[in-house]
Order: C-alpha cells, then structure tokens, then sequence
C-alpha cells in the first residue's frame, strides 16, 4: 500500500495519521462489503419468505404496466394527492441526490457520455448539496411533531442524521472551492484517491492528508462510512422493492 503521510514527529501525529488512514482505506473497504453482503443476503431473505396469499393489483388496470409502475417508483402520486409539501421536498431530495451521484461517479474518470452538458465537477454550482441538506431537515423536523413523530423510531433519526453530516460536510468541500477559492484539494486529487481505491492501491495524496480542508473529507467518508455499515439493517433497505412492489401492484 502507498501513501503520502509525512514522516511523523510526535506519538499525537502517529494517533492522528492512523485514524485518517483507517477511516480514508480499511474502513471504506469494510462498509462496502458489508454494504454489498448484507443487502444481498437481506434481498435473498425477502425474496425467500412465504409469498402473500391476497393480490396486490390495483384496478382498474393502466397500461403499459411497467410505464405506470415507473411512474409509482419515481413520482410517489399519493403522496403529491395527500401531502403535497412532503412530495416537493421528495422530489427534490431524490433528483439531487441523483445528479450528486452522478458527479461522484465523475471523480473517478472522466466520462463524455455524462459531458454531453459541459459542466464543472460537482454538477449544480454547489446548490445541489445545499438543497439537499434543507430537504434532509425538512425530514427530520417533520418527525418531531405528531403524527410522524408517533410513527418514528430511534434508526429513522439516526439515518437522516447521518445523512445530513455526509451531505454538509461533502458540499462544503465543494463549496469552499467554487465559492471561496480554496484550491488545497482539486478534483484530481480526489480522482487519483478514488482511483487507488477502486485498483486495490490504495494511495493517499499528499493534498488529503495536509491540507488545512482535508479534515472534511475525512468526516465526510466517516460519517458515510457509518451510512453503508448500517443500511444492510435498517427498514430502508426495502427501498430496494420500490420497483418491484410497485410492478406487482400494475400487474
């Protein structure tokens, strides 16, 4: 394994070197698998249990069923008939999170395809990640107040939670780039980090480990981390059955 971490001077140092590399290699390495193993173990677990014995169809039947069951997955139509205001942060927290994923695809290589609109990386002039943390506390607001609040256990807080410290401190290293100038990390370098990750090489360049804005990377891949260690558990990971569910119900 490479990586750039000066030689260090005092045992504080080593502490601090060691939890940013755990946190920014081994750690990383670990929530993917556990990620990936446990959602496919929980998918097989779901898709193993006894099959409900009543129909879930809808009637009357709209075709073309998978066109409508789309528009189940990705428009949630009751939700825009019986609460409006929750739908519109819905949907704005799903198209930014779509187009924040998008740009961290970006920072492993250079894709044209995604270039068809010549943009910056990250796309959005950094208010995607701004209105996306204002959908996140929309949220979690909500659940302090009944009736949610009734319905909400301990894991639902803690995801938004989590979801929220990825998201803000994500966005301010992006932030601070476009918005304030700061050029200590480019996205080269966060490119050639993601890159060692992905060729199990993993390499930490001299910018993320010493720049005085490194701290922020290294909370942001903590806290989502945290995110992916946990996921596989939670109930949201039936967000997975939106589309299946929903094809069922069109028949």
């Amino acid at each position: 394994m490479r990586h750039a971490l000066s030689a260090p001077r005092s045992i504080r140092e080593v502490i601090v070197d060691t939890v940013i590399y755990f946190i920014l290699v081994p750690m990383v390495y670990i929530s993917f698998a556990v990620f990936f193993i446990g959602t496919a173990l929980r998918l097989i677990k779901i898709f193993r249990e006894p099959k409900h014995p009543a129909t879930l169809q809808v009637y009357p039947e709209k075709n073309p069923k998978w066109l409508w069951a789309l528009h189940d997955t990705f428009l949630f139509p009751t939700v825009r008939r019986h609460k409006p205001l929750l739908w519109v942060f819905l949907m704005l927290f799903h198209i930014c999170l779509g187009l924040l994923i998008i740009g961290h695809i970006e920072l492993f290589a250079e894709i044209n395809i995604i270039q068809v609109i010549p943009h910056e990386i990250f796309l959005g002039q950094g208010y995607l990640g701004l209105l996306l943390a204002i959908a996140l506390l929309y949220f979690l607001f909500r659940r302090f107040a009944s009736p949610v609040r009734d319905l909400s256990v301990p894991e639902d807080y803690y995801l938004l939670i989590l979801l929220f410290l990825i998201v803000i401190f994500g966005s301010e290293m992006d932030w601070a780039r476009r918005w304030y100038g700061y050029e200590g990390m480019t996205v080269d370098d966060y490119r050639e980090y993601l890159m060692s990750l992905l060729y199990l090489d993993p390499y930490l360049p001299e910018t993320v480990t010493d720049s005085g804005h490194s701290f922020m990377l290294v909370l942001h891949v903590f806290f989502a981390n945290l995110f992916l260690l946990f996921f596989p558990f939670s109930q949201s990971m039936h967000s997975f059955l939106s589309l299946p569910m929903n094809k069922l119900r069109r028949g």
